[in-house]
């Protein structure tokens, strides 16, 4: 199953087409297609010496949840750390906000960037991935700040629970197999996913070229329901991370590619947590 995310859509932790003669899973997982790191696939990752010297099913060196979880750990906490920085070095008065803003445009700007390379790279790069974390970090710290200085006291904080109740939400219900990712649900998220995309691109290009807000979509009551449908989108978008890093753990992905899915669980994060922040700056009545 692929994920939306276009991290792991690129790396491809397991395919869709599944073919016989391919290793098995661990024992007692449940995974969809077929297994991308078995010996003598095209995958670039068929050269992995782990696939070539250990019999089917069984990988030294593979990646595990703990590999994940301390990853994951590693490039949240590099965006926590940015973003404190950020929060307390980069004053934010009158006299000084147009600079700390130049500063936090920069910064996301390189994120992106450097977004772009680990996504598109064949074998993740820790230090890039924890660059990207840290500019991601100091772009939230201004905006968070910004946001809970003049629009509304506490918001940061108030984003950073909500995101922290969505993660875990969608975790206990993934888990709890509440929620089925499947093809049919994949493709419905994919199909939300670009179309949101495609409909905040021309809110955007209306705001650049006409000013103000656009169309309108991103404040008001439409903002607080796209704000919504954004965060939920975003939820999805979790589920299937979920369901890709399952799959990788059970067919034995390398890992090093546990830097791949700390990666891709933040920038999902992330773009989570900035629509919490904006949903609860239009709720206190001023975006």
């Amino acid at each position: 199953m692929r994920s939306s995310n276009p991290v792991f859509s690129r790396r491809g932790f397991s395919r869709d087409s599944g073919t016989a003669g391919y290793a098995a899973p661990q024992a007692g997982a449940t995974v969809t297609g077929e297994n991308p790191y078995a010996q003598g696939t095209a995958h670039p990752y068929a050269t992995n010496p782990y696939a070539q010297q250990t019999p089917p099913g069984v990988r030294s060196g593979a990646m595990t949840i703990d590999d994940v979880v301390s990853r994951t750990a590693m490039t949240l906490g590099t965006v926590v750390v940015g973003a404190v920085l950020a929060w307390w070095l980069l004053p934010i008065d009158t006299e000084n906000l147009g600079k700390s803003y130049g500063i936090a445009i920069g910064a996301a700007l390189i994120g992106f960037v450097l977004s772009m390379v680990n996504s598109f790279k064949r074998k993740p790069s820790p230090p890039l991935i924890l660059a990207y974390a840290a500019f991601e970090g100091i772009f939230l710290g201004v905006v968070s700040n910004v946001v809970d200085a003049y629009v509304s006291p506490g918001a940061a904080m108030q984003a950073v629970l909500g995101t922290m109740a969505v993660f875990g939400g969608v975790l206990l219900a993934y888990r709890t197999g509440l929620i089925r990712v499947t093809r049919r649900f994949y493709g419905f998220v994919m199909a939300a996913l670009i179309g949101f995309m495609l409909l905040m691109l021309v809110n955007g290009l209306f705001a650049l070229f006409g000013g103000g807000d656009g169309l309108g979509f991103r404040s008001g009551a439409l903002g607080v329901v796209f704000g919504i449908v954004a965060i939920v989108i975003g939820a999805c978008v979790l589920a299937l991370d979920f369901k890709v890093v399952e799959d990788g753990i059970a067919y034995g992905a390398p890992r090093e590619e546990a830097w791949t899915a700390a990666f891709g669980l933040t920038v999902t994060l992330v773009w989570i947590y900035l629509e919490m922040l904006r949903l609860v700056a239009i709720l206190s009545g001023d975006d």
